[in-house]
């Protein structure tokens, strides 16, 4: 009997479809079969010279394939595998598969410096062997990786230092390495002690200076109901006026929203998408946003009691979010919105929370925010007001943490004087960027000039003719090209106003060069020596922190907490005039018996002002011909202090 061609056809098409499955299959090693606990395989697959082609090995980029296998052999099934990798040659991650990047910024993304950690998405646990009569869909998970990588030249070392297993109570010997693969089975560390709660079902929550919590609350087969929460929990974190964003990586799209607005609404955008090649008799000019990647802001308080986006606890505060030390009530926001999907995820079941997240305010510290992870459910109140919890369907965690600015990106800088120092050292050339100045006519990396006193008082585009004169008259050298200014928003004064035998004060004048005030503004200072013996500040509240190295909280009174604005001259032709409040600091040498105010310890390490570190001066103030306490000292002390009782 002859066997049709079509049959051979059929045949080589199965056998050839298989062989592509096989191949997908994870693929055990033999050194897996000794191992009782969790093993895990890192492989480099592959690697390609990227263009441009250099000579120089250690600017040579190349692109490269890994993955990373892992596979329960144990007794026990592990809940939200977590794994380091620990590269160490400048990778940048282009792409994962299998998992998501833990505390990682959006791709392209570049790899801490003690590792990079993984979890698992969207398989996040492994289960036994024994459970699962050997199925490795179940029991294992594979990890594909691609990226750029530097500094290696053919023949080189292209492995990380090490692989381990991340979850506790577990310990992770050195990792084998061979040829270009290296393995590691971690066990149960017979040391650790369980914790006596041990109902989490996923990952346990992070702790983080900013939390973004995603709940689904409500599940239908094509949308879901989601609710965004953002808690502040550091005590020197805070947002004014927040945009939030993140990318949809499913084609989702936001119908409506309650406790927020996106800045963008075009339904044309719906019209020629994904959404409106599937929802074809969709009405799309009701549908609030269709971008990829939306920017949304918060309601301001007059829709606070709106019946159709108000009506919403922690809403609608025109994007403040304080530290609970200011206002336990004003630490977190919260916005709700309908999520809407397109195939193949149209079951009640299928949901993917948003990928790369990012949230930044006006003057504010800069946070970076990690994937979203899979956590136990959050549990609230019946709000019917009965005894009883309702558990959001599927939680999801962004953990964002504040970032110490790079030069020249700060928000705001800081100035210092002393009453024994004629000149005002003041804030860096470019502190907060020069990206709009012309450096053609001004030197962005030269050392900023120092200053006369009365030079604080205006905007620095006023501030050439002062600091010019004052060179001469202090015999001072002046570059060809002046320094560029430091363009910052926001400028603190700092000014040692007295020391004598028992203590010693400081004066703090805070400027506003914008026309945006401030609201319920506060500053923090880290004195490193002087903070046991501060007394008292007299026009704020002040606090100490403990707990925050060393620093003192400050805040405006009730009814004073109004940084106002940058506001025209009284007369035509002068200059802009900032908004500005002032204190004085008062401190105490009885525990501090040893310090040196004009050296150093009167000032500063660090200054935060709405949560934003500022840029500090990178000298100190030189005391002048006169000794402390002779008439010039006192002179140039008086005079610093007129000008800044004017300011107040």
């Amino acid at each position: 009997m002859r066997v049709p061609w079509i049959s051979w056809l059929l045949l080589f098409l199965y056998q050839f479809c298989m062989a592509i499955a096989q191949d997908e299959a994870i693929r055990l090693p033999k050194e897996v079969e000794a191992c009782n606990g969790i093993f895990l395989q890192y492989t480099f697959d592959s690697r390609q010279k990227e263009y441009p082609r250099l000579k120089n090995v250690t600017a040579q980029s190349w692109a490269f394939k890994s993955q990373l296998i892992l596979v329960n052999t144990g007794t026990t099934e592990l809940k939200s595998w977590q794994a380091l990798i620990g590269f160490q040659h400048d990778e940048i991650l282009v792409s994962v598969d299998g998992a998501t990047v833990l505390n990682g910024d959006s791709f392209p993304m570049k790899v801490e410096k003690n590792g990079t950690r993984f979890t698992g998405y969207p398989q996040a646990d492994m289960k036994t062997a024994i459970d699962t009569a050997g199925d490795l869909t179940q029991m294992s998970a594979k990890v594909k990786i691609k990226g750029t990588m530097f500094g290696v030249n053919l023949g080189g070392n292209v492995m990380p230092k090490n692989i381990k297993l991340e979850n506790e109570g577990f310990k992770c010997p050195k990792a084998t390495t061979k040829a270009k693969s290296m393995h590691a089975c971690c066990t149960k560390d017979p040391k650790y002690k369980k914790k006596k709660k041990t109902t989490l079902k996923f990952f346990p929550r992070q702790k983080a200076d900013l939390s973004i919590i995603y709940d689904v609350i409500q599940a239908y087969k094509g949308n879901y109901q989601a609710q965004v929460t953002i808690e502040n929990h550091h005590p020197l974190g805070r947002l004014d006026h927040w945009n939030l964003t993140f990318e949809w990586m499913r084609n989702e799209f936001i119908y409506d929203m309650r406790g927020a607005f996106t800045r963008r609404k075009d339904p044309s955008e719906c019209l020629y998408s994904a959404a409106g090649q599937y929802y074809q008799d969709f009405d799309f000019s009701k549908v609030m946003n269709c971008q990829k990647k939306p920017i949304i802001s918060d309601l301001p308080p007059t829709m606070k009691d709106d019946e159709k986006v108000g009506k919403l606890p922690y809403c609608c505060r025109n994007g403040s979010i304080l530290p609970k030390i200011m206002n336990p009530m004003k630490d977190k926001s919260v916005f709700q919105m309908n999520v809407f999907k397109l195939p193949p995820d149209l079951n009640r079941t299928a949901i993917n929370p948003p990928q790369n997240w990012k949230i930044e305010g006006f003057v504010n510290p800069h946070y970076k925010c990690g994937q979203p992870v899979r956590i136990d459910p959050t549990e609230t109140p019946d709000p019917s007001g009965l005894e009883a919890t309702v558990t959001a369907i599927a939680t999801y965690q962004v953990a964002c943490n504040i970032t110490k600015p790079k030069p020249k990106t700060a928000q705001c800088c800081v100035s210092f004087s002393a009453y024994y120092a004629e000149s005002v050292v003041p804030c860096n050339t470019c502190a907060c960027g020069c990206e709009d100045e012309n450096t053609a006519k001004c030197d962005e990396d030269a050392a900023a000039l120092r200053l006369p006193a009365e030079a604080l008082l205006v905007p620095f585009a006023n501030r050439t003719i002062k600091a010019r004169a004052w060179a001469k008259i202090k015999h001072f050298d002046l570059p060809k090209k002046l320094p560029c200014p430091d363009n910052c928003p926001v400028s603190l004064n700092w000014h040692v106003d007295s020391d004598y035998k028992t203590g010693w004060t400081a004066r703090v004048t805070l400027f506003n060069w914008n026309r945006r005030p401030f609201e319920d503004w506060f500053m923090a200072v880290r004195m490193k020596r002087a903070f046991v013996g501060f007394e008292n500040v007299y026009s704020f509240n002040g606090t100490k922190l403990p707990k925050v190295n060393k620093t003192i909280f400050m805040q405006g009174l009730p009814g004073l907490n109004y940084l106002v604005g940058l506001t025209n001259g009284s007369k035509q032709g002068e200059p802009p005039v900032p908004g500005k409040q002032q204190s004085v600091i008062s401190f105490l040498k009885k525990k501090t018996p040893r310090i040196r105010v004009a050296r150093g310890d009167g000032f500063p390490s660090r200054v935060v002002f709405n949560g934003e570190e500022c840029a500090l001066p990178k000298r100190l103030p030189r005391r002048s011909c006169g000794s402390r306490g002779s008439p010039i000292g006192l002179f140039w002390a008086s005079l610093v202090a007129f000008f800044m009782f004017i300011m107040s």
